[in-house]
């Protein structure tokens, strides 16, 4: 009685167990078709975005804009078509995978490929601030030395360096801010920078333009008093 009784039980365990199986079996097969199809799709839409990017010559405007000097210093070829490919890439494999995820109910790992879904757009938004911050740094670098040039005064190219710093630093900063990385320490930065740029302007024109300060006061007090 003991022994069939086991039996028993044992039977009905692997009747629901392939019973499990023969009812997860559909849902696999439907999961492993969209991953699949995703992967077909992701290889396609990659290969797509590398081909315009490298039909609008991209990489030549960063190129003339002196970005490419950065890649070189660190080593690495400046492909941007090629990032921006396998950034669509893995984002369409990364939703499709959630797809599946979802049919098989793996809710889970699905709230981590929603997390990761919704964080590589932050990363494309974060890498063009950098991007724009390099371009509009060297441009108004240029501008500051010509200026500062024409205007015959002197450190012209430390001006434009410093110029140019400010405006790569305030791009890393808000790029991090992008990121959600250390959100409050950036927010802390930020502030305590355009204060110290305040501060350091203030200092300057009242050291350095005091004198000239004085002069206008003076001729508007004379103009006034002379009415």
């Amino acid at each position: 009685m003991v022994v069939q009784s086991w039996t028993e039980v044992l039977v009905a365990s692997l009747q629901q167990l392939w019973i499990g199986f023969v009812g997860f079996l559909p849902l696999l097969l439907g999961a492993l078709i969209v991953f699949v199809i995703g992967l077909i799709v992701a290889a396609g839409l990659g290969a797509l975005v590398e081909r315009v990017i490298a039909a609008v010559k991209l990489d030549a405007l960063l190129a003339k804009a002196g970005v490419d000097r950065y890649f070189k210093r660190g080593g690495v070829a400046m492909n941007t078509g090629r990032f921006l490919g396998r950034l669509t890439y893995w984002f369409v494999v990364i939703a499709f995978f959630l797809a599946a995820a979802d049919i098989l109910r793996f809710d889970a790992l699905s709230s981590f490929l929603r997390a990761v879904l919704l964080y590589i757009p932050q990363v494309a938004v974060a890498v063009l601030i950098m991007l724009a911050a390099v371009i509009l740094g060297g441009f108004l670098r240029r501008l500051v030395q010509a200026s500062v040039a024409s205007a015959k005064l002197h450190s012209a190219k430390f001006l434009g360096t410093l110029t140019y710093w400010a405006v790569v630093v305030f791009g890393f900063l808000a790029a991090l801010s992008q990121l959600g990385i250390a959100t409050p320490i950036v927010n802390s930065l930020v502030t305590g920078f355009v204060a110290m740029i305040a501060l350091a302007g203030g200092i300057a024109f009242g050291l350095g333009g005091k004198d000239y300060a004085g002069h206008l006061v003076d001729r508007f007090r004379d103009q006034t008093e002379n009415r």
